[in-house]
């Protein structure tokens, strides 16, 4: 027990036939927790005792400092004037002045014993005691200021066959019924002997607020049936991005809980609190604000949900790097986060990189005039374009609108080994980003001295693979001119590995009417219409199929959408335009 004793008088020296020794000897013991000694220097040690006890006891105390700050005394009786200082745990201290009564027996001065003694607020057969008083929660919003995730509980429910005795299969029975929505393999003879053969009640299943309030009726009242709520972060809406916002709650949990206020009271004989003492309020945590944009999220939602195969789309705010919004559809949810974490070859969508590539080496402007036949021998690879088309000779812009492969093939073919890795690198593809909240995988583009490689890699194919995430995030580097620094939590910084230079402007400035071009007379005429949108289509084919796939911006927005297995890039653009038409007009356009 850590105590101290401080005793200070006043500047006059005390007479000694005065109080202050006696009063001091009465602090000194109660300041070491000696309460016995204490006691005695009082005129009634059994009441003394028994309270002085109490109030260690109900303060928790691990120490007390004592100062006499003055004594005055006639005949027989005095008074000493105290400051105590009580050492409380978790490092909390409880200052108060208050009087000492004092009296002379026998020529002896001890102490006049009363509840004041200890504080000038206690009555007669009370005590004092600590109470703690927890902070609300802080909840966790999205970008709009709505709350994703709140203070709640979850239920979870146990069956204890002791307590169900004579009435374990009916209740059994019952259980097995409620909770058969949940987990169909639940058996009523198979449960009631599980749980016969546990001393503790056997764990069944833990629900939902809403899952609860559906079943407690039925089964809460039941004998042996044991529904203990537990204190939880709880999402206030379960479609809204359920996979990411369960990440950022392991995130921010411990986080949340703030600093607890406490009280000091004073207790009567019936523990009913009688009078606050003393009171600190609570440090509650600050609210935590991630960058996911509602608006967009559940836009994005909603396109993704209109397919039955794996579908996905990640939007990134260009000009600040906040990832406003990833939304798989069930079918996707199956196979974890893949809109961050999955990899897929990006088809024509990488042509982005290639044509930034081809520009920034002077290999070619938009305007250069470049070769796009409907088939092109590059080493041992015969390269096609879509449904064999062939457009002759015409400026890069217009073969990058209509999509053509062996423009693009041909281009890569003579970069050298590491030109396509290093490009990649510039539009945010190959760095990885170490954001709280969320895993995410930008992709890999590795270098080749194989001819055949490269040239596959032109449009996509060959050994280059990429996450919806990383396209988005090439989208948003054209669109800012730089590659932003993607981020979830606000406050937390993200850590960037493999970061390369930025593309210089007049590659940024070549890109952009290029991506525009695809939109108003290229692959993705469907996006006319939904503002000034600039991306990229892909078809990226796989042994059995294709992947569909849109990559690009409309202002401050950039996205990237993926089905798998979706075939030809009309189904990711009309995807995409149906998340852009379910946003308000000109949403930051």
């Amino acid at each position: 027990m850590a105590v101290l004793l401080v005793v200070t008088l006043g500047a006059c020296t005390p007479r000694p036939d005065g109080p202050e020794p006696a009063a001091e000897e009465f602090f000194a013991a109660l300041a070491v927790g000696d309460t016995t000694a204490a006691a005695e220097l009082s005129d009634r040690p059994e009441a003394a005792r028994a309270t002085l006890n109490e109030v260690w006891a109900g303060l928790q105390a691990t120490g007390l400092d004592a100062q006499i700050l003055s004594s005055k005394y006639a005949m027989d009786t005095g008074s000493i004037t105290y400051r105590y200082t009580w050492r409380l745990p978790k490092d909390r201290t409880w200052t108060y002045d208050g009087q000492l009564n004092m009296v002379r027996a026998d020529g002896r001065w001890e102490v006049r014993w009363s509840a004041t003694g200890v504080h000038p607020r206690l009555g007669e057969n009370q005590t004092l005691a600590l109470r703690a008083d927890a902070p609300r929660r802080a909840s966790v919003n999205e970008r709009g200021g709505t709350d994703v995730l709140v203070p709640g509980y979850r239920y979870h429910v146990a069956l204890d066959a002791r307590a169900a005795g004579s009435a374990l299969m009916p209740t059994a029975r019952a259980v097995v019924g409620a909770l058969h929505r949940f987990d169909n393999t639940l058996e009523p003879q198979r449960l009631a002997e599980l749980a016969s053969s546990k001393r503790a009640p056997l764990s069944l299943i833990t629900l939902r607020q809403a899952d609860h309030d559906a079943v407690a009726g039925a089964i809460g009242a039941l004998p042996g049936v044991v529904i203990t709520p537990q204190p939880e972060m709880v999402p206030t809406d379960e479609n809204f991005a359920p996979a990411l916002i369960n990440q950022v709650k392991n995130t921010v949990v411990d986080e949340l809980d703030g600093t607890a206020g406490w009280r000091i009271v004073s207790v009567n004989q019936n523990s009913v609190d009688v009078d606050i003492l003393h009171e600190v309020p609570g440090e509650p945590a600050p609210s935590v604000t991630i960058s996911l944009d509602r608006s967009v999220q559940n836009a994005a939602q909603h396109a993704v949900d209109t397919t039955g195969k794996q579908a996905m789309i990640v939007v990134i705010k260009p000009s600040t790097g906040e990832i406003m919004a990833v939304a798989q559809n069930a079918a996707a949810d199956r196979e974890g986060p893949i809109a961050t974490m999955g990899l897929f070859p990006p088809g024509s969508t990488f042509k982005i990189v290639t044509a930034g590539a081809a520009i920034e080496r002077d290999m070619a402007t938009p305007n250069t005039l470049l070769g796009c036949p409907g088939r092109m021998d590059i080493g041992h690879r015969s390269v096609p374009n879509y449904g064999g088309f062939d457009l002759g000779t015409v400026p890069m812009s217009r073969a990058f609108a209509s999509s053509c492969n062996t423009t693009f093939a041909e281009l890569a073919s003579r970069m050298p080994p590491r030109g396509l890795t290093q490009a990649a690198a510039q539009y945010g593809i190959g760095p990885d980003y170490t954001i709280e909240g969320i895993d995410t995988v930008t992709g890999s583009v590795p270098p080749t001295v194989n001819l055949t490689e490269r040239t596959e890699d032109g449009f996509g194919q060959g050994k280059v693979l990429v996450s919806p995430f990383g396209m988005a995030l090439a989208a948003a580097t054209v669109a800012a001119g730089r590659t932003p620094v993607p981020h979830l939590i606000d406050g937390r910084e993200t850590e960037v590995t493999g970061a390369s230079d930025p593309i210089p402007a007049g590659v940024v400035d070549s890109l952009r009417p290029m991506m525009r071009l695809v939109v108003t007379n290229g692959t993705a005429e469907d996006l006319q219409g939904a503002g000034d949108v600039r991306g990229k289509t892909g078809e990226a084919e796989f042994a059995g199929g294709s992947h569909s796939w849109f990559t690009g911006y409309r202002g401050d927005m950039a996205f990237s959408a993926l089905i798998v297995g979706g075939g030809s890039s009309e189904y990711a653009v009309r995807m995409l335009k149906g998340m852009l038409d379910e946003l308000p007009p000109g949403y930051l356009a």
